[in-house]
């Protein structure tokens, strides 16, 4: 089908079409003709025949109730009949692929004109192919599953295989020998912790929490116990398909008695009479992905001790979708395991030696959630600078109002803490093996992670009086704003409540506290 030829007309042509029954309005630079549509507008007829919008430029209030996605869908689209003589649109939302020129919505390495110590050439290059592809393949998802609560498609898993993003979002190490990464941009034996630091971030920019976490959360948890610990054989068996997006993992510790209390686990597994299989009972809780998981590394307890092991989904294995505050894109799971029968060979580390396998799984898990709060407490900075700035009260802009700019200032400055420590641990971490990250960065990481989401959380209060009312509707002007306010606790507990992590880090700095110390 052709294209509509768009006439070009003056804004003295657009204000004879003022009336109900021809009903013309402009906006940055376009002309719609609303004279078939004003009863379906969803804001009533009144709004559109007020004498300050039929026949006018409409374009502040326009946008002082819209979002600019709002132009850009199909069936208003084809409501524009033409042009404004000598105006050229000039607004705009998102651009695919490209940094926001909104101060602060980027941080300072990819801001113009700043530097930083920490990223190279190729870490820019990097973010440029990762930012393209997840704003072209992820986004549109996210928003869809979000709403729906599917899980993501399979088709932005295979995409994502095919440049080995979900190999990448476990971090550097042997798993990604041999593997071409985003089209060969960045090379295994080169690929660090800030190219991970890169790919959490930007599919954060997604705005969808429970789709974020559906987009196998529970394998960046779930499978390093398996990469750690397992025998080359069970690797050589589960993870290649895991790797291809063509089977799920997910991590199976907590329970209703035992979260951040991990020694209280009550799930057991129970040697068979000839050794050969754990014998596995118990349930788990608000486990990430486990509704269409096809395996499970489950914390169990043993006559040793706690002992992990890698459970597959089969008899005796039941899962529920379990409602919480985000997305049941999440496929946050209730588990139980009724006399589940698995090979001895999935045993993941020593037996009674779980709560090491635990452990050192938590720093990494801590610190890509750390990740996650640092880029979505600036997507509420974005999402504020520009409200504040487009919209108008008392006959002013918002941002006009110091109470307005004390909080958006507040924002800027957690944020930018936020990621500048992160950065900070992040470098410690590409300069120490995995072991000496257990060992040195447990209680910073810990610190970092109950900062972080306390910021967050106070980020998302203020972030909700900027915008009022809108801040608490799900759709419309304030839907991100309002997303994020209902989904912000999800990181100040999962990986270990504040509070235990708060008190973690200092019995951290106890422990090395020299005995000779004194004032």
């Amino acid at each position: 089908m052709a294209a509509k030829e768009l006439k070009e007309f003056s804004l003295e042509e657009v204000a004879q079409h003022n009336k109900s029954g021809d009903l013309w309005v402009a906006i940055d630079g376009k002309v719609y003709d609303l004279t078939r549509f004003k009863d379906l507008h969803p804001g009533g007829v009144a709004v559109l025949v007020d004498e300050e919008v039929a026949g006018k430029d409409a374009t502040d209030t326009f946008y002082g109730l819209h979002r600019h996605e709002v132009l850009e869908r199909p069936q208003y689209k084809r409501l524009q009949v033409g042009t404004i003589k000598g105006q050229k649109s000039v607004m705009f939302d998102r651009k695919i692929g490209e940094l926001s020129q909104v101060p602060y919505a980027e941080p300072t390495w990819l801001s113009p004109g700043y530097h930083s110590p920490y990223y190279s050439d190729n870490h820019r290059q990097f973010q440029k192919a990762v930012r393209r592809f997840i704003d072209e393949v992820v986004y549109p998802d996210a928003q869809v599953r979000e709403e729906d609560g599917k899980r993501p498609s399979q088709a932005v898993f295979d995409k994502m295989s095919e440049m080995n993003l979900h190999a990448m979002r476990l971090g550097p190490g042997k798993h990604l020998k041999g593997r071409v990464l985003m089209g060969g941009i960045v090379k295994p034996e080169e690929f660090n912790y800030f190219h991970e630091l890169i790919i959490t971030q930007e599919l954060v920019r997604c705005g969808a929490r429970g789709y974020g976490d559906g987009m196998l959360g529970g394998q960046v948890i779930g499978l390093p116990p398996v990469l750690n610990f397992g025998s080359p054989e069970l690797q050589a068996r589960i993870v290649p398909d895991i790797l291809a997006g063509k089977k799920f993992i997910c991590l199976a510790i907590s329970e209703a008695a035992a979260g951040s209390d991990v020694m209280g686990l009550q799930t057991t597994a129970v040697l068979s009479e000839d050794g050969k299989e754990w014998i596995i009972n118990g349930t788990k809780k608000w486990i990430t992905n486990g509704t269409f998981a096809d395996y499970f590394t489950v914390g169990c307890r043993t006559d040793d001790g706690l002992t992990v092991i890698l459970v597959e989904r089969g008899p005796g294995v039941e899962t529920r979708q379990i409602k919480t505050s985000y997305s049941s894109a999440a496929g946050t799971a209730y588990i139980t395991f009724d006399n589940v029968r698995v090979p001895i060979g999935n045993t993941l580390g020593e037996v009674g030696g779980g709560i090491f396998v635990i452990l050192s799984n938590f720093n990494h898990e801590r610190w890509v959630m750390c990740c996650s709060s640092a880029r979505a407490q600036r997507t509420m900075i974005e999402e504020c600078l520009k409200w504040a700035t487009q919209r108008k009260a008392f006959g002013k802009p918002l941002i006009s109002q110091p109470v307005i700019r004390a909080k958006i200032a507040a924002m800027i400055e957690r944020t930018e803490s936020v990621q500048s420590w992160l950065e900070n641990i992040t470098y410690q971490m590409t300069h120490m093996t995995y072991k000496q990250q257990s060992q040195k960065l447990a209680g910073p990481i810990a610190f970092l992670k109950s900062y972080s989401t306390r910021c967050a959380q106070d980020t998302a209060r203020d972030a909700v009086q900027v915008f009022g009312g809108r801040g608490i509707t799900k759709t419309g002007m304030g839907k991100f704003v309002e997303h994020y306010y209902r989904t912000v606790t999800f990181d100040s507990l999962l990986g270990g409540a504040e509070d235990v992590l708060a008190d973690l880090g200092v019995r951290q700095a106890i422990r090395a506290m020299p005995k000779n110390a004194r004032l």
